[in-house]
């Protein structure tokens, strides 16, 4: 009797014990989802709940917060996540300009951040603050490289450049003013505007005064149109080029009929079916195009799958950091940092990545794609 009685009592309190939870890894994430560089923050926040949540015997929980496209916000952002959420990473912020301004606080917490901009100058040139920062975007130099490829394959002389006023139309400028005289293109004149400009008339005028052959557009999103919209509607004539920034429906659709013709290099996921089945990161993108579609009834923007790979870069570097420390200290953020820079061949959305302590960028050829607008649609340039 007493030994059934003590068995009832023994098998009562294993079940009343609490069950041994899995190591929690805690990932912040800062994106515009509000303000004027929402059409990029919305696809962003928007896949948060599509991250994977398990690496190796580990869970993912991510903190999301919103910056509203403001510099000083994505630093208020920045530091409550690093001092009183204790994340272990970041990915975002959206923006280059709010990248910019959060480097010295990511480096000075030595917290790793996966930073969905286009601006290279966010990981390049490398230095003791930059090697805290990664990029899940296609590095400037791959961009302008098949811009100025195909510039000079049209037989283009002469080109005109307009971008935005800050460290992405910058770093555009750098970029591609050097590759243009390399490779032999009379860079006539540079303009600069905001991304919240409502009319660029004035710089418009002095583009068309210099009649270059072509122009390049250092954009983002809707804001990419409107200095091609009022070159069309002054009657400019040449090609127009633009980056992967401009990669949103609200480019084709704020532009309209000006966007026809229009050359950029971007991501495959813009011409996803026209892309061979052979392409590893063909069945990836299809994955997160169909999850992202199933639960918010429209399409993704690649600014999201931007977010989307930053989730697997960590995934796939999370165990190893584990192996060294435990989440939530100095030390399991300084292995993450090191296992994201021991990155080879992870196939993703938007290319494959194979990142060095040199590279944080990590993108090749094979993320990129010439394409072209072709009846109000992007298509593969042929």
């Amino acid at each position: 009797m007493r030994t059934g009685i003590l068995l009832a009592t023994l098998t009562t309190a294993l079940f009343t014990l609490p069950l041994p939870s899995l190591a929690q890894v805690k990932i912040g994430v800062v994106t515009s989802a509000t303000g004027p560089t929402a059409l990029v923050g919305i696809p962003q926040k928007n896949t948060v709940p599509l991250l994977p949540t398990r690496a190796g015997g580990l869970t993912i929980d991510y903190i999301s917060l919103d910056d509203a496209s403001d510099p000083t916000q994505t630093v208020t952002a920045f530091k409550k996540l690093i001092s009183e959420d204790h994340v272990d990473a970041i990915i975002g912020p959206t923006g280059s300009p709010n990248a910019m301004s959060v480097l010295q606080f990511a480096a000075e917490s030595g917290t790793p951040m996966l930073a969905p901009v286009g601006a290279a100058s966010i990981v390049l040139p490398m230095t003791d603050q930059k090697k805290w920062a990664f990029k899940t975007t296609q590095n400037t130099d791959i961009i302008a490289q098949a811009l100025v490829r195909d510039m000079v394959k049209r037989g283009i002389h002469t080109v005109g450049f307009i971008g935005f006023s800050d460290a992405y139309g910058d770093d555009w400028y750098q970029v591609f003013s050097k590759l243009a005289q390399e490779n032999g293109l009379k860079l006539t004149v540079a303009e600069r505007y905001q991304r919240t400009d409502s009319s660029v008339t004035g710089q418009a005028l002095k583009l068309l005064a210099a009649k270059p052959d072509a122009i390049l557009i250092a954009g983002t999103g809707g804001a990419a149109a409107l200095p091609q919209s009022t070159l069309a509607q002054q009657g400019y004539k040449g090609q127009f080029y633009q980056t992967h920034g401009a990669a949103l429906p609200a480019f084709l659709k704020l532009g309209g009929k000006a966007t026809e013709g229009t050359i950029l290099a971007a991501s495959l996921m813009l011409v996803l079916p026209e892309i061979a089945d052979s392409n590893p990161s063909k069945p990836i993108a299809q994955d997160y195009i169909q999850r992202y579609e199933a639960r918010y009834q429209e399409r993704p923007a690649t600014f999201g799958a931007n977010v989307y790979d930053a989730g697997l870069l960590l995934q796939h570097a999370i165990p190893a950091a584990a192996k060294a420390a435990q989440p939530g200290t100095a030390a399991f953020r300084k292995a993450l940092r090191d296992a994201l820079e021991q990155t080879h061949e992870l196939v993703a959305t938007q290319g494959v990545y194979n990142m060095s302590p040199t590279d944080h960028s990590g993108f090749d050829q094979r993320g990129r794609e010439l394409i072209t607008v072709k009846n109000g649609a992007w298509t593969l340039l042929r």
